[in-house]
């Protein structure tokens, strides 16, 4: 969900930023995009990608995409060096997660570091504080995505039936035409599977709506326009 809600909500996205990731999972769902041309993965930790390529091949075997160019770096120096307007996505697939929680993902600082390598139109992706936390104030991030990007700003969930629990989502696209996140105008192709072994067990178009349907409880704590 990470992947796809922003790939599929902009037309012909070509270059794509994973920051984090060294698991390969995020770089096999990239894969499924025809459109995409280039992937950059700034991973911090060799180790990691050892680890899942040695025991869990079948998550690792994104790196076997030959548009995958692999840097063990910090992605957070990379994305304030990186040229301007240079990725149509930047995902940041990071343990910690924007809002209230967050230090240094939710800062004015960051976001304005992950703006500026973004084109025209472009969009982020990264994890959100959930809406089951006692903190839980995400329009405040809301707000200042929107304030920096200067685009649109969504937040969005699903569930993870590995950790019985949901994840949550932050999307921000920069200036231009506003993005309808809700609407996936770029689906995925269901008979490309990139290097994947077959289709998305879980993601599909109707998926990628409804994941931005909230539940009651939380509109009302999160009282900013989702």
């Amino acid at each position: 969900m990470l992947t796809h809600l922003p790939l599929c909500s902009i037309p012909n996205p070509k270059k794509v930023l994973l920051v984090g990731g060294g698991d390969g999972g995020i770089l096999r769902e990239i894969s499924r995009h025809t459109f995409v041309e280039q992937i950059d993965i700034y991973e911090l930790d060799q180790m990691v990608i050892d680890v899942y390529k040695q025991f869990f091949p079948e998550i690792a075997i994104g790196y076997e995409d030959l548009r995958v160019n692999v840097n063990i770096n910090q992605g957070v120096a990379f994305l304030k060096a990186v040229p301007e307007g240079t990725y149509d996505v930047i995902i940041l697939d990071a343990f910690e997660c924007m809002g209230a929680t967050a230090i240094e993902l939710a800062n004015k600082e960051f976001l304005e570091s992950v703006a500026r390598p973004l084109h025209p139109r472009g969009v982020m992706s990264a994890p959100a504080d959930s809406f089951w936390l006692d903190n839980f104030i995400v329009e405040d991030t809301i707000a200042e995505c929107r304030q920096i990007l200067k685009g649109s700003a969504r937040y969005a969930w699903s569930t993870i039936p590995s950790f019985s629990w949901t994840i949550e989502f932050v999307l921000c696209s920069t200036v231009g035409l506003a993005v309808d996140f809700e609407k996936p105008i770029n689906p995925l192709d269901t008979k490309n599977n990139g290097v994947a072994k077959g289709p998305p067990k879980f993601y599909n178009s109707q998926i990628h709506t409804t994941a931005f349907c909230l539940s009651s409880f939380a509109k009302k704590v999160g009282s900013a326009k989702f």
